[in-house]
C-alpha cells in the first residue's frame, strides 16, 4: 500500500474492509472526511462533535472513528499548490478506506474547472446518489402535507447531462458533430450556432442503480418503487432507463414484486400498444387477492416527470421509493426538500458497490463562512445515513432522534428560527450543544 504526500493517517484506527461481499467494519475505523469550503468550516466543526458524542453515548469506550483529513477544493489547493483542486491522493484514500464523509465544495458556475462533486462521482464510481426525503416534526413547511413526506430518492449519479460531454456553440467540435448530424442523420432541425451536449444512458448504469433501489426497497419493507422519467419525449435514453429498471424488477426481484399493471390487471392487446383489461390475469401475483390488493409485495410503477413534482405535492404518502436519471433527481431531490424544511435539513450520499462517500447536499455560502450561523442539520443527518450504512445503526438513531428533540424545543439556528414563532435563535455550535444534551 503506497504511502501519502500530505494526507496523515491517525494512530489507533483500522480500515473498514470488504469480508465476501460485505463491509467490515472494526471497532476503531478510520473515516475520511473532507472539511468542504466555504460554511463546510463551520458545519464540520460543529459535525464531527456530535458524531463522536453520538458514538461515545451508544458505545462508551468500546468504539471510537478515527478522523482522517483529505483534501479537495480550495483547502487542496492551499496544501498542494495553485490548480490543485482534487489530488489524486483523495481518491486513493476513499478508495482505501471505503467509507467517507464530506461538507459542501466549491463549483464555480460558467468556466474554471468542472464541478468537484461530480468528478467524485465519476472518477469512485459512485453511481447511485441517495436522498432521504423525511419531514421532521416542528419544522416549518411550505406544504400542507409536508408531514406525509417520507420518500427516498436514488438519482443515477454518473450518466445522463452530467457526463460532461459537451462543445460550446461555433467551436470546431460542436460544428464537426452539427455537420455529421445534419449530413449523416438527417438531423436538420438543429441550428448551426448551436451548443452540444451529448445525454449517454446506459443499461449498466441504469442497472445497477435499480438494483440499489430495489435492494433497499425489499430491506425496509417499502410498500412501492416509483420510475421517474421522461421517457414520452426521450425514448432511448430516459424510455429506456424506464424499460431497464423493469427489467431488473421482474427478472430479478420477481418473488417480491407486482407491476402497476399486473396490480390492476392491465395487459397489452394483440396489436402490443393498445392497453386492455384482463380480469384475473395476474390474480396469481397477488396470492388470488383482488385487482388493486398487492398482498405484500412492492409496486412498482412509473411516473412522467413533469407530473412526479405535482404528485409529490399533492399525494406524497403513495412514493417510498424513487429512482430517477441524474438530472430529474437533481430537480425533484431539491423539490423534495424545500416541501420538509429546505436544504439545510438535506442529508444525501453518494454509494457504489461498496464505497460509500456521505455529504452536506447545500452549497459553500461563502457570505455566511465564519460566522457561526448556519445549520447544520444536513451533515449531520447525512452522518446519520453513515453510521447506519455502517451498521451502526444505535449512533443514527440516537443523533436523530436528539436532532429531532432539539428542534422540538425550537432551539434552532437562524434560517428556522425566522419561521417558528417563540423559538431561540443558536448559533451553529451552540446548536450542536443542545442536540448532544438531548442524546438519551
Amino acid at each position: 500500500m503506497a504511502g501519502f504526500d500530505k494526507i496523515v493517517v491517525p494512530d489507533g484506527g483500522a480500515k473498514i474492509t470488504v469480508d465476501e461481499g460485505k463491509l467490515n467494519i472494526p471497532a476503531n475505523p478510520i473515516i475520511p472526511f473532507i472539511e468542504g469550503d466555504g460554511i463546510g468550516r463551520d458545519i464540520w466543526k460543529a459535525s464531527v462533535r456530535v458524531f463522536d458524542a453520538a458514538v461515545e453515548k451508544v458505545y462508551g469506550g468500546d468504539r471510537k472513528v478515527h478522523w482522517m483529513e483529505i483534501y479537495a477544493g480550495e483547502k487542496a489547493v492551499a496544501t498542494y499548490g495553485d490548480g490543485v483542486w482534487m489530488p489524486e491522493e483523495t481518491f486513493e484514500a476513499i478508495r482505501q478506506y471505503l467509507v467517507a464523509i464530506k461538507g459542501p465544495l466549491t463549483t464555480p458556475i460558467g468556466g474554471g474547472f468542472r464541478s468537484l462533486n461530480v468528478t467524485l462521482r465519476q472518477v469512485l464510481n459512485l453511481y447511485a446518489c441517495v436522498r432521504p426525503v423525511k419531514h421532521y416534526e416542528s419544522v416549518p413547511s411550505p406544504s400542507r402535507r409536508a408531514d406525509e413526506m417520507n420518500m427516498i430518492i436514488f438519482r443515477e449519479n454518473t450518466e445522463d447531462v452530467y457526463s460532461g460531454v459537451e462543445f460550446r456553440s461555433m467551436s470546431v467540435e460542436a460544428k464537426r458533430l452539427i455537420k455529421l448530424l445534419k449530413e449523416e442523420y438527417g438531423m436538420t432541425q438543429i441550428r448551426d450556432d448551436a451548443g452540444i451536449g451529448i445525454k449517454p444512458m446506459s443499461p449498466t448504469g441504469t442497472k445497477q442503480l435499480m438494483r440499489k433501489a430495489m435492494n433497499w426497497a425489499v430491506e425496509h419493507k417499502l410498500p412501492s418503487v416509483t420510475l421517474m422519467h421522461k421517457g414520452n419525449i426521450m425514448k432511448f435514453t430516459e424510455g429506456a432507463f424506464k424499460d431497464w429498471c423493469y427489467e431488473v424488477a421482474v427478472e430479478e426481484y420477481r418473488s417480491h414484486v407486482i407491476t402497476e399493471a399486473e396490480l390492476w390487471d392491465e395487459a397489452m392487446a394483440d396489436d402490443g400498444v393498445t392497453p386492455i383489461e384482463k380480469p384475473g390475469a395476474y390474480a396469481d401475483l397477488r396470492g388470488g387477492k383482488p385487482a388493486g390488493d398487492p398482498n405484500g409485495r412492492i409496486v412498482v410503477k412509473d411516473r412522467i416527470a413533469d407530473s412526479m413534482f405535482q404528485q409529490i405535492q399533492t399525494r406524497p404518502s403513495e412514493y417510498s421509493v424513487v429512482v430517477t436519471p441524474n438530472l430529474n433527481g437533481d430537480y425533484i431531490s431539491d423539490a423534495g426538500a424545500a416541501m420538509v424544511g429546505g436544504l439545510g435539513l438535506a442529508s444525501g450520499a453518494n454509494i457504489g458497490d461498496f464505497i460509500g462517500l456521505f455529504e452536506a447536499t447545500h452549497g459553500t455560502a461563502p457570505k455566511y463562512a465564519d460566522k457561526n450561523v448556519i445549520n447544520p442539520s444536513s451533515l449531520m443527518l447525512s452522518g446519520k445515513m453513515m453510521f447506519d450504512y455502517m451498521g451502526w445503526t444505535e449512533v443514527g438513531v440516537t443523533l436523530e432522534n436528539a436532532i429531532q428533540e432539539t428542534i422540538s424545543q425550537k432551539r434552532v439556528t437562524y434560517d428556522l428560527h425566522r419561521q417558528m414563532e417563540n423559538a431561540t435563535k443558536l448559533s451553529t455550535s451552540a446548536y450542536a450543544d443542545a442536540i448532544i444534551e438531548n442524546m438519551k
